[in-house]
């Protein structure tokens, strides 16, 4: 894969059939990244192994793969064909909407749109902002505009097939997105949701039931799911030990967060960790 340079704050590329084949034959280890990811896929089709599930999906498509996730991409030809926009910033290129994106892909990084005009303008934005970052001196205001736009896009065409398959799933609740943002700065501290809740001038109760609407899960579940995450991101790759994991995500007791993670995957942390090798090699 073509990797982001630490100094740049925004990329763009486009991967077409020969570049997808040469992925296929040597695919990545499960990784991690420091930067955003947001793939438009035109054709083609994605095997993705991220939170630590495996999904194919094919174009027209969407995913977005947020810093720190582990992952991994093999890429397959769709009717003989691959076209797919790879866009790739720093977190801060964009601060006042990462969030967004990460509110709307939050239960599910690969999402299938319609095909059609909506689906082209992606495509034709996406063309822009290469066109944009091609210039010798490219205006990174521009590229914010057009990437603002793309993403509005993306979640106007998101919420239609979702509408189509009588999906409930809200993600325009700004609370829920400043929840979202404030339990990113804070999740790996042993905080319940009564600090959550103050944060954002309400009551627990309130926090709840906005969680529950949006997530179906309470405020407690969507923190440890987060944790969860995380210490599944460090067991795979890392070589810390289950204890300081633990600990780096606010568990002081080795054996507690050995059973909450039992309970949530199913596998103690070392079963999991063990799966992950194996997997790898």
């Amino acid at each position: 894969m073509i990797y982001l340079a630490m100094d740049q704050l925004f990329t763009i590329f486009r991967m077409d059939k020969i570049r997808a084949a040469e992925i296929a034959a040597m695919p990545d280890e499960i990784h991690v990244h420091d930067f955003e990811e947001l793939i438009v896929g035109n054709k083609g089709i994605l095997e993705h192994f991220i939170d630590f599930k495996h999904n194919t999906v094919e174009a027209p498509l969407v995913s977005f793969i947020a810093k720190g996730k582990a992952h991994r991409i093999i890429t397959r030809l769709q009717h003989d064909e691959f076209d797919m926009w790879v866009l790739r910033f720093k977190s801060d290129f964009i601060a006042e909407t990462i969030f967004q994106l990460y509110s709307s892909f939050h239960n599910n990084s690969n999402q299938v749109l319609q095909t059609g005009t909506c689906f082209n303008r992606l495509n034709t934005l996406c063309e822009i902002i290469h066109l944009e970052m091609q210039q010798s001196n490219p205006d990174y205001a521009v590229v914010r505009h057009l990437l603002d736009a793309l993403f509005i896009m993306i979640e106007s065409d998101r919420k239609k097939v979702q509408t189509n398959e009588n999906t409930i799933y809200s993600i325009q609740n700004e609370t829920f997105i400043n929840f979202l943002k404030i339990l990113e700065e804070n999740f790996r501290r042993p905080l319940g949701v009564d600090f959550y809740a103050e944060k954002l001038f309400m009551s627990a109760r309130n926090l709840n039931n906005i969680c529950q609407k949006v997530m179906n899960q309470s405020v407690s579940e969507i923190i440890e799911t987060r944790k969860l995450t995380e210490a599944k991101n460090l067991l795979a790759s890392t070589g810390k030990t289950i204890s300081e994991i633990g600990f780096e995500l606010g568990y002081n007791d080795k054996s507690y967060f050995s059973n909450v993670f039992k309970k949530k995957s199913g596998q103690t942390p070392s079963e999991f960790r063990e799966e992950m090798q194996q997997m790898i090699s």
